[in-house]
């Protein structure tokens, strides 16, 4: 049995001694059977990015094996409120190498994620699991290559202010116990989302701590492993899960809004790409960025205005994409800028390989061969975004990129060097919208390029763009100034956003 099966988290996978990517109905039968399971749950995710639950308790092999051969009916006006109430019966149907162990349930219960199929026994063109499917489908076929995704959680936990070591406020990053309250329950979030099948490459206290009269707030991370783009949703939908399972069951309050107070860092979800060729990371080439990654920049710039209808998605999401709050207010990009709308983060390249040695004088090493690590990341995106949605408009826009005659033009008009913040690059930038209305407006102009291909149907660009203008937020930000009751009574509104 290969290590990659036996080091695995997740008990089904040690169990069947596969991955989880192998897994068929009949070894989700043996597995319950072997470990007296006798409830499972599918999990679905509908228009407000939540997961939903239909529970079943198998009274017979037979029953167990029809559940997971047709999965049920549902009602679809209920999940998506563009559907029509008199023809809005709905197919969920279980995705097998989805499959986990419920680490919270008192009565052992698998856990399944499903897909959506429309009265024809096709796939719902609406679903967002769908319609990320659809954009990665046709971001192969036309390109030959394929992308994959990774996501930044961000988080605060709220609780009571009780601490003989109070952290410092806004420099929490990286932050360790006894001054990170939380370090405890991140490292369990980190165990269970593993067991849950996530691929996550690690955790740390984040910038934001502050506290507000009894009640502190204290920030946190949680990053993924590069995967390909619906594996890339589902376990980011999973974490958000479990961290709020974790927070009920600590008895605190938890919330991924993208912003809590004003002034203080807001919490984003930012998400790192990169592109494959014939397996292998083709972000970088001789003489550093590559073309195709340039170009996907390039697209991604493009795009980006109406890509906030999908990543920012509620009036506080605007909140914190203002100046001096490592959130981006302008579309351009850059090296190692936290100013920019997209980072090219450090890839160790230029002989940083040598590092290793330096550090450990003396010793013989091997290190691993991990090829290129090098991504770009979009850093608008908040904990309000339908994940799903968010990524398949990346990908959209990757695709958009690599197709334009001037993208290696554009990308290098948009390029910074600093932090904009502080100097302006001559000519100016275009800004990010500023309100849900401004974003609907944006989405309205440029809805072409989301609907080519078949990849968004029309009934939800509509749907979302009446949804954003629905919030009558237009100067949200001017008339809200120096107002801080209103804004509390704002957060709190949506403070627990998707």
């Amino acid at each position: 049995m290969s290590l990659s099966v036996t080091l695995n988290p997740n008990p089904l996978v040690r169990f069947l001694e596969k991955p989880a990517v192998e897994f068929t109905k009949e070894d989700i039968i043996k597995y319950m059977e072997a470990n007296e399971i006798r409830m499972i749950n599918f999990r679905y995710v509908a228009e407000d990015g939540r997961l939903k639950s239909l529970n079943f308790v198998a009274s017979s092999r037979e029953h167990l094996d029809a559940i997971l051969s047709a999965g049920e009916r549902v009602d679809g006006s209920s999940l998506f409120s563009f559907m029509e109430a008199g023809s809005s019966d709905l197919y969920v149907v279980p995705r097998y190498k989805t499959a986990f162990l419920n680490p919270f349930s008192e009565i052992p219960s698998l856990e399944i994620l499903c897909a959506f199929y429309d009265h024809k026994g096709q796939p719902l063109q609406s679903g967002p699991e769908n319609i990320l499917k659809k954009a990665h489908q046709h971001f192969k076929s036309a390109t030959g290559m394929e992308m994959k995704f990774l996501g930044e959680l961000e988080y605060y936990v709220n609780s009571e202010r009780q601490s003989n070591f109070p952290a410092s406020d806004q420099k929490g990053y990286h932050e360790s116990e006894p001054f990170a309250k939380f370090e405890r329950m991140r490292k369990e979030a980190l165990k269970l989302i593993a067991q849950c099948g996530g691929q996550i490459k690690y955790g740390h206290a984040e910038v934001g701590t502050f506290t507000a009269g009894n009640e502190a707030y204290e920030q946190h991370e949680i990053e993924f492993l590069p995967t390909d783009p619906e594996f890339a949703a589902d376990q980011m939908l999973i974490a958000k899960w479990v961290l709020r399972m974790l927070a009920e069951k600590l008895n605190v309050e938890i919330s991924f809004a993208p912003k809590i107070t004003v002034g203080k860092a807001g919490s984003g979800l930012h998400f790192h790409m990169l592109v494959e060729k014939d397996g292998k990371n083709i972000m970088l080439d001789n003489d550093g960025l590559s073309d195709v990654a340039k170009r996907v920049i390039a697209g991604i710039l493009d795009m980006a205005d109406a890509l906030t209808a999908f990543g920012n998605t509620i009036p506080t999401s605007y909140l914190r994409l203002v100046p001096h709050q490592e959130a981006p207010t302008n579309i351009c990009w850059g090296d190692r800028n936290r100013s920019a709308l997209v980072r090219v983060p450090l890839g160790w390249t230029g002989g940083v390989e040598r590092m290793i040695f330096d550090a450990n004088p003396g010793i013989e090493i091997k290190p691993a061969d991990t090829g290129s690590k090098q991504t770009v990341e979009f850093r608008a995106p908040d904990g309000s975004a339908n994940i799903h949605l968010t990524i398949a408009g990346l990908i959209t826009a990757a695709a958009h990129g690599l197709e334009l005659e001037d993208g290696l033009k554009r990308a290098a008009k948009l390029y910074v060097n600093g932090n904009i913040f502080h100097k302006m690059p001559e000519g100016g930038l275009e800004q990010l919208p500023t309100s849900c209305y401004e974003s609907a407006e944006r989405l309205e102009s440029k809805r072409t390029l989301f609907e080519d291909h078949g990849i968004f149907p029309e009934r939800v660009i509509n749907h979302t763009i009446e949804k954003l203008k629905g919030f009558e937020d237009k100067d949200l930000s001017e008339r809200l100034y120096g107002k801080d009751d209103e804004i509390r009574d704002l957060v709190m509104k949506y403070i627990h956003c998707q």
